[in-house]
């Protein structure tokens, strides 16, 4: 996903999400797409931390893309597309293991053009979201826990005791004679 055409510039021009780490065979099919928007690609550089093989080169769209890494100045969870025609587009990646809804998330948030985080940045950002989702669910069970013990839960007569289910008395009013 790309951000709108026109977008002022930002840290970020668009998100990736590629189904493994495997770069030789997920870079093809990232070029195939992008060269007939930005014209041909002919360098991508990414950083080592995340992937654990890097070809020198890869086919695709009928031509060959080096591909270079870097140890340090560059972002790990960017990848910088390099073309002759257009310049240069920095994506973030977005880890294959990601969840779904935090990847679309990211990705929303990449293309955005108001955007203005690194894409270490948003992936921390998009973590912490994570971590406050998985708490605020985690409180809610806590909460329900707590109603349930105090007597909030629905009870089914299989789970009220049998002096409960033999008294027929009125709540309320006098006592039986």
């Amino acid at each position: 996903m790309l951000a709108p055409v026109g977008a002022s510039a930002a840290l970020i021009d668009g998100a990736w999400w590629p189904r493994s780490r495997n770069l030789t065979e997920q870079l093809p099919a990232l070029v195939e797409c992008l060269d007939p928007l930005w014209g041909r690609i002919t360098r991508i550089a990414v950083s080592r931390m995340f992937w654990p093989v890097i070809p020198g080169a890869v086919p695709a769209h009928g031509h060959m893309v080096r591909v270079g890494w870097s140890k340090a100045g560059q972002d790990p969870h960017k990848l910088l597309l390099l073309s002759h025609t257009f310049g240069r587009w920095d994506l973030l990646v977005i880890p294959p293991e990601t969840a779904p809804a935090t990847a679309a998330r990211l990705i929303a948030t990449a293309t955005d053009p108001s955007r203005s985080l690194t894409a270490t940045g948003l992936i921390h950002e998009a973590e912490r979201f994570r971590a406050a989702a998985e708490a605020a669910a985690d409180s809610d069970s806590l909460r329900e826990a707590v109603w349930d013990s105090e007597g909030g839960a629905d009870k089914t007569p299989a789970t009220l005791p049998h002096a409960l289910l033999t008294d027929r008395s009125p709540v309320t009013g006098p006592p039986r004679q």
